[in-house]
């Protein structure tokens, strides 16, 4: 893919997304439960998405450990908040991914309250990640999503992943209609970011994105 299907960002912003993602992550813990989230004393983003779409590649992607989130081919497999410390100066969640109807239902309204308590009531959540399979596009369970994030007032950057996997003009025409789209999107960024795991496109731009919410430095302990 041409570097041009990427969101467009800054060599110095592409160095500071370096720089934050170069000290070895560290998995904070695992929430399961509203009440167990930890002190909302650092910037968060939180990695959204369907089940199966690629939240724990994009994480392993940008933090350059293979193993440091799950991967699974198996829908539903994150059953929790999933909090990931990056470099003192920035938290990323993964969520439990939606739209799975296979897990018993009980689980699955479970998965789906703990969610979107998180995206309506944390204080300190700046970004929303939402992650689209660029092979089947925006659905409805997105665009829900999306309504709950603009009550909430988060807003989000849509990321598509697996693009390695899509012709580029197919892909070109299906990030134009998203963008459209998108104009029309409370909360929304207006740009589409276009990411492959597997061959580390566009991993760089979405780095720099996230450093922008990262603080400036690490607190003093």
């Amino acid at each position: 893919m041409d570097r041009s299907e990427f969101l467009e960002v800054d060599p110095e912003a592409i160095e500071a997304g370096r720089l934050l993602f170069a000290r070895p992550p560290a998995f904070m813990l695992g929430v399961a439960r509203i009440d167990q989230l930890p002190s909302a004393d650092l910037p968060e983003v939180a990695i959204a998405g369907r089940s199966n779409v690629g939240k724990s590649s994009i994480i392993n992607a940008l933090t350059r450990h293979r193993e440091l989130a799950r991967t699974s081919n198996t829908p539903g497999r994150t059953q929790q908040l999933n909090f990931f410390d990056i470099d003192g100066r920035l938290r990323l969640i993964d969520l439990p991914g939606y739209g799975y109807a296979k897990a018993p239902k009980e689980q699955v309204d479970a998965w789906h309250d703990l969610i979107f308590d998180y995206l309506r009531g944390r204080p300190n959540l700046h970004l929303v990640v939402m992650l689209i399979d660029s092979r089947h596009g925006i659905k409805d369970r997105d665009r829900e999503v999306m309504g709950t994030l603009k009550k909430a007032a988060v807003p989000f950057l849509l990321v598509l992943t697996k693009c390695d996997l899509v012709r580029e003009r197919e892909l070109a025409q299906g990030r134009a209609a998203m963008e459209t789209e998108l104009r029309k999107t409370v909360g929304a960024l207006p740009a589409v970011l276009a990411t492959s795991s597997r061959k580390l496109a566009g991993i760089d731009a979405l780095r720099a994105v996230l450093a922008g919410y990262a603080l400036a430095e690490r607190p003093e302990a």
